[in-house]
């Protein structure tokens, strides 16, 4: 434990004081307790670092009001600690730390882990109203939701424990501390920056999430150049809480084997050996793996053209939600049971599937087609479709206008009435 000034964070060390270390970060709201049921493994191999977010856990409320300033208090506490090194594994705001560590400081880090990260977090606005309604209200709604975002239902309703202290750890947060978090986070965006990241890198999410899902992780795997998704089955937000069996596997794994050597003293260089194209971490046989683990691109397809339906129907379901593909198939009936069945294959598992475009600028392809086809009613669960792949308010708004130009104003102007609903509804908190 320790006494923490200003420009540091309160911390813990668990583990052997001779073995590498290994850091561990919490996400928004939370305590190091998330980790508990990861230390007693990691430290075998690992001098385990957590630390806690200012006001979160009881640590002094120093607000923090960027990632950049987290960034610079754990690097001024490993400094005073002689820890020059390390590992780093961060869930969700300290996700948004490890990206900043492998950008501004890649001579510290030795191997990365991404935990329900994004390379932006939804938008600034559904931060800033976040802030707002803990300003007027306290953190109490906050709390009382976060089982929501961070559970799936059946593991909150199975582990009552668990869920009052998820609920507890919000209420205690300092709120001045946790409007300045997502600030932090509303001002967070490296994007652009992605492909800079040397570290080798894991991607781990779980399936169910929908915070920071599949769709964000895909993005963060596709624009680093040395990372591997990792998919959690049955877990959401908090995956190191819902499934720490897995979880704990998984960075026994990634640890003990991407482990990047230090820059050489004299000339401040590194030999890296070229890196393979996304590796596939193979599970042990005839024991079915904890989770997915899936390179960025697309590995080839063996001969025989193999059914793309369930692909598909996945990619469906991480593009438009559960709720909507829920009730699309459940709709169907033996005169458009066919149609689903084909566009989940092909639209789906074929298209949306491919390599060569990314997400986003499938999402405004798809935008463009459907206000020139006057295709108001997919023009709405597209446009959520968008937001859930990344694009903000602000870069749909310049499709659409983009679209005025070649598409029609009158369309245009129908194409704008039905987004800017639909992002009304997306992007205010919900109490």
């Amino acid at each position: 434990m320790s006494e923490t000034p200003p420009n540091t964070l309160q911390y813990r060390f668990d583990g052997p004081e001779d073995a590498p270390v290994l850091i561990l970060g919490p996400s928004l709201g939370t305590t190091w307790h998330m980790w508990d049921r990861q230390v007693p493994e990691l430290m075998k191999q690992w001098r385990v670092f957590r630390f806690d977010l200012p006001g979160h856990g009881g640590a002094p409320a120093h607000p923090a009001g960027s990632v950049t300033d987290l960034t610079a208090r754990l690097l001024a506490t490993l400094d005073a600690l002689g820890v020059h090194r390390f590992g780093y594994a961060g869930c969700a705001l300290s996700g948004a730390v490890g990206a900043e560590l492998a950008l501004r400081h890649p001579e510290r880090l030795a191997s990365l882990a991404l935990i329900a990260a994004s390379p932006r977090f939804g938008t600034a606005d559904e931060f800033r109203q976040r802030g707002v309604i803990v300003r007027t209200n306290g953190l109490d709604p906050i709390a009382r939701t976060s089982p929501e975002r961070w559970f799936t239902g059946g593991f909150a309703a199975a582990q009552p424990a668990i869920t009052e202290w998820a609920v507890q750890m919000v209420r205690t947060t300092d709120p001045g501390c946790y409007i300045a978090s997502c600030e932090a986070l509303a001002a967070f965006d490296v994007r652009a920056e992605l492909s800079r990241i040397g570290v080798p890198t894991l991607v781990l999410v779980g399936s169910d999430d929908q915070v920071t899902g599949p769709a964000e992780a895909r993005t963060l795997v596709a624009g680093i150049p040395d990372a591997r998704l990792a998919v959690v089955p049955g877990a959401s937000h908090l995956v190191p809480v819902e499934q720490p069996a897995a979880v704990t596997d998984l960075l026994v794994r990634h640890f003990s084997t991407a482990w990047q050597p230090a820059f050489e003293s004299t000339t401040g260089q590194m030999a890296i050996p070229a890196a393979p194209v996304k590796p596939v971490l193979a599970a042990p046989t005839p024991v079915a793996p904890v989770a997915e683990i899936a390179p960025a691109a697309m590995q080839p397809e063996p001969a025989g053209r193999p059914d793309r339906y369930e692909t598909g129907l996945k990619v469906r379901r991480e593009v438009l939600g559960d709720a909507h593909v829920d009730r699309a198939l459940a709709s169907a009936d033996a005169f458009s049971g066919d149609f689903q069945e084909f566009i989940t294959r092909y639209a789906w598992g074929e298209i949306w599937d491919r390599p060569g475009l990314d997400r986003r600028a499938r999402s405004c392809v798809t935008l463009t087609a459907l206000v020139a086809g006057g295709h108001l009613d997919e023009l709405a669960f597209h446009t959520r479709a968008a937001l859930r792949n990344g694009l903000t308010p602000v870069e749909i708004k310049e499709v659409l206008l983009q679209a005025a130009v070649y598409c029609g104003v009158p369309a245009a102007n129908s194409a704008f009435k039905v987004a800017q609903q639909v992002i009304r509804e997306e992007t205010t908190p919900q109490e």
